[in-house]
This record gives structure tokens, sequence and C-alpha cells, in this order.
């Protein structure tokens, strides 16, 4: 009799830049995506099969399944499209936030701890760098640019005035909403309550903060700008709480998502 087994793995692996939205990419392609694919398959099959038995042998007309079959396809084919443009939206997200990673990834040369795409309740953090520097939420979004001219972000401490897109505060309620969490997190883990920063990245957009938006606690930029920030900052928290925090907050990646 063969002996048991176990694996050699004594936690889960932390999670990858842009987790979640592959997750959503799969889950549309293989659940949503397909079962459509394959009905359109077969209904053309089973309209092409009628047609077959029409002319090679004696049967019903199949002008009624042909009609249903076309009808079927149509319906398909529309729910395939819809589901492509949520695939292209989840596709350039994921981009954005594996670019946003890879800037990020250069600060573990300073000694900081960075964590990708926490699940929290019922929303994901996008990143999280915790260093001597103190520690930061990072929240990316991957937004089109307009085709010609300049891609301008204007924030003034309480909401975003996206070039093409209008006024927008949900991501600001969002990043602080994913602040607050990870405060809670790190105070039920550490026992301790740590100051966090919370970060909005946009890829490929110029950002123009007035006078309000500088004074916000909230870092509205561009990616490539984030490391200079982080650099002019002083350190706040010592190399002990730095660790507590990143072990603490790596063990709870590994339990919980």
């Amino acid at each position: 009799m063969k002996s048991e087994k176990k694996s050699p793995l004594k936690a889960r692996p932390l999670r990858y830049v842009g987790q979640s939205l592959d997750e959503q990419i799969d889950k549309l392609i293989n659940e949503n995506a397909m079962p459509y694919a394959m009905t359109a398959a077969f209904s053309l099959w089973w309209a092409g099969y009628e047609w077959w038995c029409r002319f090679k042998v004696s049967h019903p007309s199949p002008v009624v399944i042909t009609f249903f079959a076309v009808l079927l396809t149509c319906y398909c084919v529309f729910r395939i499209w819809k589901i492509i443009l949520q695939l292209k939206k989840l596709k350039l997200g994921r981009d954005g936030e594996r670019c946003v990673g890879q800037y990020l990834e250069h600060l573990r040369e300073d000694g900081a701890r960075i964590f990708h795409d926490l699940i929290g309740d019922k929303f994901n953090l996008d990143h999280v760098v915790i260093s001597r520097k103190g520690i930061y939420v990072i929240e990316t979004k991957t937004y089109s640019k307009p085709a010609k001219g300049e891609a301008n972000i204007e924030f003034d401490g309480k909401q975003l005035n996206i070039q093409g897109l209008g006024s927008q505060a949900k991501p600001i309620t969002q990043v602080r909403s994913e602040v607050c969490w990870l405060k809670n997190v790190l105070k039920e883990t550490t026992g301790k309550e740590f100051k966090i920063k919370p970060v909005i990245l946009f890829p490929g957009w110029f950002i123009k903060s007035n006078e309000q938006g500088k004074k916000s606690e909230i870092w509205v930029l561009n990616p490539t700008a984030l490391p200079d920030y982080l650099k002019n900052q002083p350190n706040i928290l010592s190399q002990e709480d730095m660790m507590l925090a990143a072990y603490h907050l790596s063990r709870f990646i590994r339990t919980t998502n």
C-alpha cells in the first residue's frame, strides 16, 4: 500500500501582480464566453446537419431550425462581443498593475517589502509598500488616453478631473477605504497602529495638482514620479516595526487569501 504524501510547502505563496484581474479574465473566458461559443457552434452544426439531411435523405424542411439557429447564434455573438469589451478593460488594468509592479520592485534594493494583490472585503489592494519611510497603499488606475493631444488629470484634494472622463471621486474613496482596512488588519495582527499613506497612480497620464491637492494626504501621481517622492520622505519606521508589519502582513496573506 502506498504511503500518504503531503505538500512540501508550509504556506501558500504570496499573490502576484494583477492576480485578481487574471482570475477575472480566466472566468470571463472559461465560464462566461465559452458556453456562448459552444452554443453558437452547436446550433450552426445542427442547422448544417439538417440541411445536409434535407438534400441527402428524405427529411422535413430545415428552415425553422435554421431560423432559430441563426437567431441563437446572433445572440451568442452579441454576448461574446460584450465579454470581449470586458476582457479588454480587464487586460488594460492588469497590464497597468504589472507596469507599476515593475517600478515598485526596484524599491526592494533599498530594503522595502512589496506585496501585490491583497484580497480585502469585496475589494483588493493592488500594491502595498512597507519600508523605513512608511507604509503605502497603492491603487493603480489604468485608463485609455485620448488618441491625440495631452492626457491630463487634475487633482484638487477632493476629486479628480480626468480629461475625457470628467470629475471622479470614486478612486479617492476607494483608496481611503483600503487604507482603513489595512490599518485594522495590522492593528489586529501586530497590536500596533501604523500610519498608512494612500497613493493613486495613473500610468501614462500627466498629473496636475493645485495647492489643495498638494496638501492632501493622498498622493496622485504618474508611476515614474513615485520613487522620487518616496526617496524624499524621512524615515518614520524603525527597522523592527517595518519587519514586524511586513511579517504579519505576509502571514495574513498566506493564511487568508
